[in-house]
């Protein structure tokens, strides 16, 4: 999404683009009161139910850490309520407001954005979401900001890992930190008696054809992600 620019020869050019760049770094900067109560935003596209359990699972996660809050959203809608009903989407919880700007987003201290695969990669309403972000992307105002994925998907090879790997771009073009949690949550990674969604970029969970539900390992598993996350977060913003 970025454009390159040209070296300039000039030696009073050179400082002046020294400077004009300063400026932009100093500008872009996230800079937060010790005071402030910090927060992580949750981010999520859920048809069927299964994402929308492992973000409020996050969310629990981020509270258990002190002075950092988690704050539920919606990805918008992108299909009509009629093609919805043909496709049996679970009801939403009112509660949970969608993003009503992606301007929005500028107030977040950190992220973790949850989606189901399409075909390896996220689904088109998160997509529709980041691409939704280009006056944000130009004013530099996600720079520096530490994000995680979790994600949702129908088969055990159809993307658990594929999935957050494509996504990362998103990520990178903002000038963000993609924060995985590696093998962090320790022998609960290991799990091998029975199906278990997660992969050391982050929660996730076997959908199947819809009517299996997350397990209470892949809820601890979010769970943990979420309080892996505030701790970043705080480390990142207070040092």
């Amino acid at each position: 999404m970025g454009k390159g620019g040209g070296c300039v020869s000039s030696k009073n050019k050179t400082s002046n683009s020294s400077n004009k760049y300063a400026n932009t770094a100093k500008n872009s900067a996230n800079v937060t009161s010790p005071t402030k109560n910090l927060k992580i935003f949750i981010v999520f596209y859920s048809m069927y139910g299964h994402v929308e359990c492992l973000a409020k699972r996050i969310k629990k996660g981020i509270e258990t850490v002190d002075g950092v809050e988690g704050v539920l959203y919606r990805a918008p809608e992108t299909l009509s309520e009629d093609v919805l009903v043909k496709m049996q989407a679970a009801p939403k919880d009112d509660s949970i407001p969608e993003i009503s700007s992606p301007s929005d987003l500028a107030d977040a201290d950190g992220f973790l954005f949850g989606f189901p695969t399409r075909f390896g990669c996220m689904a088109a309403q998160m997509k529709a979401l980041f691409d939704s972000t280009g006056l944000l992307w130009k004013e530099q105002k996600l720079v520096g900001k530490p994000a995680g994925f979790f994600v949702s998907t129908g088969s055990q090879g159809g993307g658990q890992e594929t999935t957050a790997w494509a996504a990362i771009t998103q990520l990178a073009h903002h000038g963000m930190l993609f924060v995985p949690i590696g093998y962090t949550f320790g022998a609960g990674m290991f799990e091998m008696d029975s199906i278990l969604g997660g992969s050391p970029y982050g929660a996730g969970v076997f959908a199947g054809d819809g009517s299996r539900e997350a397990t209470e390992a892949e809820l601890a598993l979010a769970e943990y992600q979420g309080k892996y996350m505030a701790g970043i977060v705080t480390k990142l913003v207070h040092g």
